[in-house]
C-alpha cells in the first residue's frame, strides 16, 4: 500500500527554520531537484530513471539530478536550507515553509490540483452537516486540515463546533476500524480504502473546492534567475513526459504502470488515483490556470487558514506577512516582502515550443 507523506504537517519543520536560508544563486551546470510519493509526483522518479530528464539536461549542457526522498517534511526542509534548487510541494506548503522563512520560491511547474483526492468521511452519518460535534481524525496542520477548514464553512460550522485528532497518514485505516472514530480526512489511497467500508460515507471531497490544493515543482528563484537553462529543461522534460503518460499508447501505458510501482499500487489504482487529480498534462492548460482571476483569491484562503494556524513565518503579523506575486502582476501580500511567485513563463514557452 503506498505510504504518502506528501501531505503531512509541517508545523514543526516551519518553526525550526531560520529566516536566512537561501540556495547560493549564482551561474552553475549542476542541479538538484527533490521529490516524494504522490500521485501527481511520481513522474518525477520516471523522468530520471526512464533517461528524459538527462536527454534535456545534455540540450542545455547541463546536468539535472532528480532525488527521492520518503520523507515530504525533509524534502521540504532541505530545500529550503539549500541542499536543492528545486522541490516538489502544494501551494499551501510552499508558502508556510520556505516563502514564509525567506526564502524566495517559484512555482515552474503547475502540474496538478487536487479534484476528490482528499476527502472527508463519516461513519454511519451521510451528511456533512452531521460532523458538528464529533471527533475528526486527520493530519493537523496539513492540506487535509485546510479541506475541513474549507468544508465546514459550507456548512456554516467552524473548528470550535467539533474537535480535532492529529493522526498519522500511516495510522488513519486502522484508526477508522476502532469504535471511538466516526470521521477522518485523509487523502488517496487512504481515502478509497476508508470509503469501501460498508458504515463510511464520503460527504465532501476536494473537487468541492477545485483548484485549491495544488502541486507545483517549486524551484529558487534567484537560481532560476541566473540559470535559465535549468528551468527551460525541468520544464521540457516535464512535458514531453505529460505527452506520454497522458495517452493509452504502449509507451504511455509502460510508464503510468513504472509509476503504479514505483508507488506501491498497480496500473488499475494509479489509474484510479490519476481520475480524481486534475493534471495539466498540456502547458497551455498550466499556463490558463496559473493566470486564472481565481489563484489569488485561493492563496488569500491559504494565507488566512496558515496565519490562523500561526504557521505562515516566525512573528507574521497578518495572513498578508508574504507577499506571493502572480502572472498579471499583482501581489497578495506585503509587496516588499514577495516570496512566492507564480510565474507561468517557463510553462509558456513550452506551450509555444520554444524550448
Amino acid at each position: 500500500m503506498l505510504k504518502s507523506f506528501a501531505r503531512a504537517s509541517l508545523l514543526a519543520a516551519a518553526l525550526s527554520l531560520p529566516l536566512s536560508f537561501s540556495a547560493q544563486a549564482e551561474e552553475k551546470t549542476d542541479f538538484k531537484v527533490c521529490w516524494s510519493i504522490y500521485v501527481g509526483w511520481m513522474p518525477w522518479g520516471y523522468l530520471q530513471d526512464s533517461g528524459i530528464m538527462k536527454k534535456w539536461a545534455d540540450k542545455y549542457d547541463i546536468n539535472v539530478e532528480i532525488v527521492q526522498i520518503n520523507d515530504y517534511v525533509e524534502s521540504i526542509n532541505q530545500y529550503t536550507a539549500g541542499a536543492y534548487d528545486g522541490c516538489s510541494m502544494t501551494n499551501m506548503d510552499a508558502l508556510s515553509i520556505p516563502a514564509g522563512g525567506g526564502v524566495d520560491t517559484t512555482a515552474l511547474i503547475v502540474g496538478d490540483y487536487s479534484n476528490g483526492n482528499d476527502g472527508i468521511i463519516l461513519k454511519d452519518k451521510t451528511g456533512l452537516a452531521d460532523i458538528k460535534g464529533q471527533t475528526v481524525n486527520l493530519v493537523e496542520l496539513s492540506v487535509s486540515h485546510y479541506l475541513l477548514a474549507r468544508a465546514l464553512d459550507t456548512v456554516g460550522l467552524s473548528e470550535r463546533d467539533l474537535t480535532v485528532v492529529n493522526t498519522s497518514d500511516a495510522d488513519m485505516i486502522a484508526a477508522y476500524a476502532t469504535p471511538d472514530v466516526t470521521s477522518v480526512v485523509t487523502w488517496n489511497p487512504l481515502l478509497s480504502e476508508i470509503e469501501a467500508q460498508p458504515n463510511a460515507t464520503k460527504v465532501f471531497d476536494s473537487s468541492g473546492i477545485p483548484g485549491e490544493i495544488i502541486d507545483v515543482m517549486m524551484v529558487n528563484t534567484e537560481t532560476l534567475a541566473d540559470n535559465p537553462d535549468f528551468g527551460k529543461a525541468l520544464v521540457g522534460a516535464w512535458y514531453e513526459l505529460m505527452g506520454i503518460m497522458s495517452t493509452d499508447s504502449d509507451e504511455g501505458i509502460a510508464a503510468r504502470t513504472a509509476m503504479a510501482e514505483a508507488s506501491g499500487t498497480d496500473l488499475a489504482g494509479y489509474d484510479a488515483q490519476l481520475a480524481t487529480t486534475k493534471m495539466f498534462f498540456t502547458p497551455a492548460d498550466a499556463v490558463e490556470f496559473t493566470k486564472s482571476a481565481e489563484l489569488p483569491s485561493t492563496m488569500k484562503f491559504v494565507a488566512e487558514f496558515l496565519f490562523d494556524k500561526g504557521i505562515l513565518g516566525e512573528g507574521a503579523p497578518s495572513p498578508e506577512f508574504v507577499g506571493v506575486a502572480f502572472a498579471d502582476g499583482s501581489v497578495y501580500g506585503d509587496q516588499n516582502n514577495v516570496k512566492l511567485r507564480f510565474d507561468p513563463s517557463f510553462m509558456a514557452m513550452a506551450a509555444e515550443g520554444a524550448l
